[in-house]
């Protein structure tokens, strides 16, 4: 597992700002939770609202163990479960095909502006596999100058290879980057990663600072964060 990088003292300003998606710049809670919902009454499954609220930051497939877990059930043969794992996807993607730039959590884009605009490179390190989709229909694409997700990643989070993964794309070392979260799973990534970690809402308390929302989010703030953990690295 990699770890924080030594830099040089001059070189120890921020340089890349690596968001998680989902919760943090679009919410698509909703659509996970009808996906999963639909997906759960077919299967007799007991899923609500709390259920679904753990998943935040977990893949698909992490996501159905932890429901067949939930409910003390055995997980049916492979097949089976990857079928299940593709209806609730199909349904997902139905839903999210349905998102426009309104959709885009306020605050966002001014934050994504202000970082290009003080030459920070910005990335997204994503879980899910449809976060292509998600940037396309937002229009949220073109703020972002790399993009890592469950395409290319293999390990969940809290493993950080997405982090690491969005960090190397952007040509930076993780040392030279911030996260921003708002799951447990992925504030636990960050640092796993060798970064700081800006976080989103309750469940990323462990991060070095917690903003109610990304509206709440400044450049000032996020540089803030990182000088504080790099004097400490």
């Amino acid at each position: 597992m990699a770890g924080p990088q030594t830099q040089p003292a001059r070189d120890r300003a921020l340089r890349g700002v690596i968001f998680d998606l989902d919760g943090v710049l679009v919410t698509t809670d909703e659509f996970h939770f009808r996906a999963w919902k639909e997906l759960a009454d077919e299967l007799g499954l007991a899923f609500d609202r709390e259920v679904n609220h753990t998943l935040r930051g977990v893949s698909r497939q992490q996501s159905l163990r932890n429901i067949y877990a939930h409910n003390r059930r055995a997980l049916p043969p492979d097949e089976a479960f990857a079928a299940q794992c593709d209806r609730k996807n199909a349904r997902y993607v139905e839903l999210v095909g349905g998102m426009t730039p309104a959709d885009v959590l306020a605050g966002s884009i001014r934050l994504l502006e202000a970082l290009r605009a003080a030459g920070i490179r910005c990335a997204v390190a994503s879980a899910s596999k449809n976060t292509p989709l998600v940037l396309e229909r937002t229009g949220l694409r073109k703020y972002f100058d790399a993009v890592a997700d469950g395409n290319d990643t293999t390990r969940s989070k809290p493993d950080p290879e997405v982090f690491l993964a969005a960090a190397a794309r952007l040509g930076l070392t993780p040392a030279q980057c911030l996260g921003v979260e708002d799951a447990a799973v992925g504030i636990e990534a960050i640092h796993n990663a060798g970064m700081p970690a800006a976080g989103i809402g309750e469940q990323a308390r462990a991060a070095e600072r917690v903003f109610a929302s990304v509206g709440e989010l400044t450049l000032g703030a996020l540089n803030e964060i990182f000088a504080s953990w790099a004097k400490r690295s």
